[in-house]
């Protein structure tokens, strides 16, 4: 059986269909799913849930806010339920703003727990749209298992960095990093690789089992070789560092 996979889109949402194809690809039966159609359905018909990127509402009032309320206020305990099951949940780009400002990430003392982190304005104060070095915490979350510990994918955000509420908050988030900004040798840097500003180089953390995982990268956008700008003139591996987020997954539910 192919693990069901629900995409949650809504007004502005703009990467559900990548992202889609990207667990088709890996191996799943995903599906796309309009916010007001979430209630109609039972979460636990799912194995996996996705936020995709994209600007939900305009990001008018701040990246992710409308749809994190709607998330928090709406279908708290849909959501809940799914988490007890030991589902997957994923959040990319503005998935990952959604999770954080719904309080589902980092979840230092439950889910949905009151805001602790945030993803806000880049330091820049302008739109990056750039690729990036990760280091991967392979061993922290269920999405990052055996990766390569340097990886590249592409950023595409005017919101996003990283911060914490204070020094005691970002102690407990140290043990929940997944991704962090580095440069090509893997070694801590600022602008441009870092492309936002974020504390510590962040660019995606779990929660302390390893099933909930946002990252303001874009995986779905590097899953071939030949979506990297560099494959006509390199030799680039069929496929991307971001497919293997995607298999991860999907093989969760095969082992």
């Amino acid at each position: 059986m192919k693990p069901r996979v629900m995409i949650i889109r809504a007004a502005g949402t703009n990467c559900d269909v990548e992202t889609q194809y990207a667990f088709e690809l890996a191996g799943a039966q995903a599906e796309r799913v309009y916010i007001d159609e979430v209630k109609q359905r039972n979460l636990l018909d799912y194995q996996i849930i996705a936020l995709p990127g994209g600007f939900t509402y305009g990001d008018d009032i701040a990246a992710g806010k409308i749809l994190a309320n709607e998330i928090k206020y709406k279908l708290r305990d849909q959501f809940l339920r799914f988490l007890e099951k030991e589902n997957l949940l994923m959040g990319i780009c503005n998935g990952f703003q959604v999770l954080t400002k719904c309080g589902i990430l980092p979840a230092l003392s439950e889910y949905f727990e009151k805001q602790t982190v945030s993803v806000i304005a880049n330091d820049s104060e302008r739109f990056e749209d750039r690729w990036t070095n990760l280091k991967v915490y392979n061993e922290r979350s269920i999405f990052t298992r055996e990766m390569k510990e340097l990886i590249t994918l592409p950023v595409a955000h005017a919101e996003g960095k990283f911060v914490v509420k204070n020094d005691e908050v970002l102690e407990k988030v140290k043990e929940l990093i997944a991704f962090q900004y580095v440069d090509e040798h893997g070694r801590d840097a600022g602008y441009p690789h870092n492309p936002n500003g974020s504390i510590m180089n962040i660019a995606g953390i779990t929660d302390k089992t390893g099933r909930v995982l946002g990252l303001m990268p874009h995986p779905e956008r590097f899953f071939s070789r030949t979506q990297h700008p560099k494959h006509t003139r390199e030799k680039i591996p069929e496929k991307g560092d971001g497919f293997f987020i995607f298999k991860n997954a999907v093989n969760y539910f095969k082992s």
